[in-house]
């Protein structure tokens, strides 16, 4: 590969990598072509896509995002690496491994590191963290529900109130 087709590779990356807030990295090594074929479908149907890069390649695309990558250089960016860019939701990819690993029985692939809002999470033990994270939509949801039941309540004490006080007025009418 020469040169200019490694800074295309790189350039590719970087636009993918700042279009998505999410994504992980992931060790599928030792998986059959048949193995990696059936995760990447799982991927596939899911919105998420997983591509196979160098980690060179890996290491110079993140270095050029805003975002402090360089703890993954000495921990993520070692063996073989694959990316799983999640473009909406934050735990779909966290989905996916646990849901593959439990229906091949399997151990990989192995979470590597993921980024998350810029926040990272390094090392496969981060799973199960990844998998209980709410997304933006769940949390904002919680949110409106908390800033509504305040007013449910005075709404509701208003419509019982109202329905005693015509109680009233009527029992008083019908003396």
């Amino acid at each position: 590969m020469t040169k200019d087709e490694k800074y295309e590779i790189v350039d590719e990356l970087v636009g993918k990598l700042e279009n998505v807030e999410h994504f992980y990295i992931a060790d599928t090594s030792s998986m059959t072509v048949a193995q990696i074929n059936k995760f990447r479908r799982l991927c596939f149907e899911s919105g998420v896509r997983y591509e196979v890069y160098k980690n060179s390649l890996i290491s110079k695309a993140l270095s050029r995002l805003n975002t402090d990558y360089s703890s993954f250089d000495d921990t993520v960016l070692k063996g073989f690496s694959g990316i799983l860019f999640a473009p909406e939701n934050a735990k779909v990819p966290a989905e996916i491994i646990k849901k593959y690993r439990d229906q091949n029985k399997s151990e990989k692939p192995v979470l590597k590191g993921a980024s998350i809002d810029s926040a990272l999470f390094i090392g496969n033990d981060q799973l199960e963290v990844l998998l209980r994270m709410k997304s933006k939509q769940e949390v904002i949801g919680e949110i409106i529900g908390l800033l509504q039941s305040p007013m449910r309540r005075v709404i509701g004490a208003v419509q019982s109130g109202g329905g005693r006080v015509a109680g009233v007025i009527k029992a008083i009418a019908d003396k």
